[in-house]
């Protein structure tokens, strides 16, 4: 069991690629302007992230970029952004309104960029660190 899964079924847990750099900045972005304090974050190769896929049964060989986990039950791809951008201050809220959009039109996009992510941005060797002040929003 999750250390402490009662209290994160309240939070959005984003799971993502460890080691992208893409990966990386939109982590950053997402905790710059979350200002409630509603998302925690793993990496894939962390063994909080290994836990939840397999009790969510999600392939990461099928899904290797971003899961959002919330309220017991997953998005990903589009879906996994639309609802994260729904959560955050400021205009990013807009966003939401992509929801209308069929998923297999908005994963085309998604698709592209998860495809060519190391190639257009790299990848570092070995997962973030993150800073003292920030280290309670991960999860190891």
């Amino acid at each position: 069991m999750l250390n402490g899964e009662i209290l994160y079924q309240s939070k959005g847990i984003i799971l993502f690629d460890g080691i992208c750099n893409l990966c990386n900045f939109w982590v950053n972005f997402i905790i710059d302007r979350d200002k409630r304090n509603y998302f925690l974050f793993a990496p894939l190769q962390s063994e909080t992230a290994k836990y939840l896929t397999k009790k969510y049964n999600i392939d990461t060989n099928k899904i290797n970029s971003v899961i959002l986990i919330e309220k017991n039950n997953y998005y990903i791809k589009s879906t996994a952004i639309i609802k994260i951008s729904g959560k955050l201050k400021g205009f990013w809220k807009m966003f939401y309104v992509a929801v209308i959009i069929p998923p297999f039109i908005r994963n085309i996009f998604y698709n592209i960029a998860a495809k060519y992510r190391y190639r257009w941005f790299g990848k570092r060797e070995e997962c973030r660190i993150p800073t003292p002040e920030i280290r309670q929003k991960f999860l190891a």
